[in-house]
């Protein structure tokens, strides 16, 4: 929310919770390894982005102990038209925050 300036409301998530012997990840991590896919609109700036990286790379050390090492983001992004949200195409939408910060 703060590297996007996102209002309090705009949280979604997806957790997918595997057991141990289900995740294969590098030998070079630890058993805290750990994805983050983000699918995001299209039209953030490049330097929004990686503020976003960063902050979620501080933030989640800070609040569980997990280091950088062991945490991969990826973020996707689609254009607002492919997108299906409260019964209408994304690009319809009345935002209430901006995507091309």
């Amino acid at each position: 929310m703060d590297a996007f300036d996102l209002p309090e409301n705009k949280k979604f998530h997806r957790f997918f919770l595997l057991n141990k012997n289900e995740f294969v990840y590098p030998s070079d991590r630890s058993d805290k390894y750990t994805i983050i896919e983000l699918s995001i609109f299209e039209g953030r700036s490049i330097e929004a982005k990686k503020n976003l990286i960063n902050l979620m790379l501080s933030k989640i050390k800070e609040y569980t102990g997990i280091v950088s090492q062991d945490i991969e983001i990826t973020i996707s992004e689609t254009p607002m038209e492919n997108w299906g949200i409260r019964g209408m195409p994304g690009d319809e939408l009345a935002l209430n925050y901006k995507v091309k910060i």
